[in-house]
């Protein structure tokens, strides 16, 4: 008999705990006067493009090719394992990431790596082939050389590990021209 006195405490307990919170909730809702936002917060798949003011123009980059010459690729390769390797592969074949492999990306074209769920900004320019010139701007500053692509990489500031940089890409791109 003590067992089913133990189970109707328990029963009541939860009832009374359900009344309470459901009082509180109807008080709260009386008390705050909620509001339903105009648009949702988070935005599932690609965002409505929106307006977008003028930028001042970026500084202009002085040209990486002479630069190329003298640049490390080891120095390069280290540059990549610690700062972008966490997004994308650089082996003959690798898969993707979050970016994608980017095997043989000098000479390649923009957006080239098929089923590669890439931006926008990037789809744009399928047809534009990656030069050193134009991995430099990408490097320096993502958002400002392809504005609205999903890359959250800030850029590399230093001109010497950009050019270390793009050194080891060629290094892994057989069809890239010479500097």
């Amino acid at each position: 008999m003590s067992n089913s006195l133990e189970l109707n405490k328990i029963f009541a307990a939860i009832l009374t705990a359900g009344v309470t919170f459901g009082m509180a909730g109807l008080v709260g809702r009386l008390v705050v006067h909620p509001t339903t936002p105009k648009q949702a917060a988070i935005q599932i798949g690609e965002p409505a493009a929106a307006p977008v003011a003028a930028a001042p123009a970026a500084p202009a980059l002085d040209p990486i090719s002479p630069l190329l010459a003298a640049a490390n690729v080891q120095s390069g390769q280290q540059i990549a394992q610690r700062q972008c390797a966490s997004c994308h592969s650089f082996n003959e074949g690798g898969r993707s990431g979050v970016g994608p492999n980017l095997y043989g990306i000098i000479g390649a074209k923009h957006a080239h790596i098929d089923g590669f769920n890439y931006s926008a900004a990037l789809r744009a320019m399928a047809n534009k082939v990656w030069t050193y010139e134009d991995m430099n701007a990408w490097l320096a500053n993502p958002r400002a050389y392809a504005p609205g692509n999903r890359m959250s990489y800030a850029g590399l500031a230093s001109v010497q590990n950009r050019a270390d940089l793009i050194a080891y890409l060629r290094s892994i791109s057989p069809n890239a021209p010479a500097p």
